[in-house]
């Protein structure tokens, strides 16, 4: 299995980061690429965000992770005071399709696990099949359909560490 690294963002990757963003397969499910970057900027100064470029044998993708009570988060309610909550995206297209990203989202969560969060959880649109797709083939189960903060349903997901499947 490929072991994927993740570098910690530097505002020299904000060009590279913006250019993903702009991507179609991206398209709708962030926002527009200049207010992801001036959210960049604001958590890399101030936030508690982990943000991590995603390397394989070149950067292909943006994962982070953050407390997930740190802001008003309704979906994320009752779920234990140290869960994390990861987002992400694969942003190079020639790496869409092949796996990368159902592993390196199991790699990642198990690497949150091991340092001590007892639940790591993603909230995607349930809409986007092909994210709920590689999470749950990353080994995360659905909990249930929410409401998020902006009134949009999530569907709230939880890690359960194991092999990819």
């Amino acid at each position: 299995m490929l072991t994927y690294r993740f570098i910690p963002v530097t505002r020299a990757d904000y060009p590279m980061l913006q250019h993903w963003l702009s991507q179609p397969h991206i398209g709708g499910w962030w926002g527009s690429p200049e207010c992801e970057i001036a959210l960049f900027k604001r958590d890399l100064d101030t936030g508690p965000t982990d943000m991590r470029i995603v390397w394989a044998d070149a950067p292909f993708a943006y994962v982070q992770d953050y407390p997930a009570h740190f802001w008003p988060a309704p979906q994320f309610a009752g779920l234990a005071k140290d869960a994390r909550a990861i987002d992400t995206f694969l942003g190079d297209p020639a790496y869409l399709g092949q796996g990368h990203g159902s592993t390196y989202l199991c790699q990642r969560a198990t690497e949150l696990t091991k340092a001590g969060a007892s639940t790591i959880v993603v909230d995607p649109d349930p809409q986007n099949t092909r994210a709920i797709a590689a999470y749950t083939k990353a080994g995360f189960t659905p909990l249930e359909e929410r409401v998020c903060e902006d009134g949009d349903p999530v569907l709230v997901m939880t890690f359960t560490p194991g092999p990819t499947k």
